[in-house]
């Protein structure tokens, strides 16, 4: 049996969701539409940037060299589209398959910290709360 450690079996996972994800800002771009704020201008140019965000950020997730970075910058992308969210629960926009439901708007909404966690410690960029956490000891006169 094939042996992974959790944080590259998170790895993989979060690449896969951002792809997908990604991906579906193209293929169902309107349903991603429906939950932009009204803030928010140019709502069409900015559902394709953030599906292109997503699959560059997964793609740089892949490669040691920017993964750190990666994974900082798809932590900080959850915090932005964070207000679509809000927005998406807010109107009780429906979810195939859930309706109008806060089974999905609730988790959803409650879970976005979880996704900024994931996006840092998958990619190495924080080891909390799993690693030894280096404490500078400070010498008292």
């Amino acid at each position: 049996m094939l042996k992974t450690e959790p944080r590259t079996a998170l790895l993989v996972l979060l690449v896969v969701f951002y792809l997908a994800a990604g991906v579906l800002h193209f293929t169902a771009a309107d349903a991603f539409m429906s939950i932009m704020p009204a803030f928010v201008p140019f709502p069409r140019a900015i559902v394709l940037a953030t599906g292109v965000w997503e699959i560059m950020g997964a793609i740089a997730l892949i490669f040691a060299r920017t993964r750190r970075a990666a994974g900082v910058a798809m932590a900080v992308y959850a915090v932005v589209v964070f207000p679509a969210n809000i927005q998406h629960a807010y109107d009780m926009i429906a979810v195939r398959g859930l309706g109008e439901s806060w089974l999905y708007h609730g988790p959803r909404l409650f879970l976005q910290p979880l996704i900024v966690w994931w996006a840092l410690y998958a990619s190495g960029a924080t080891r909390w709360p799993f690693g030894a956490q280096r404490r500078r000891k400070i010498d008292s006169p």
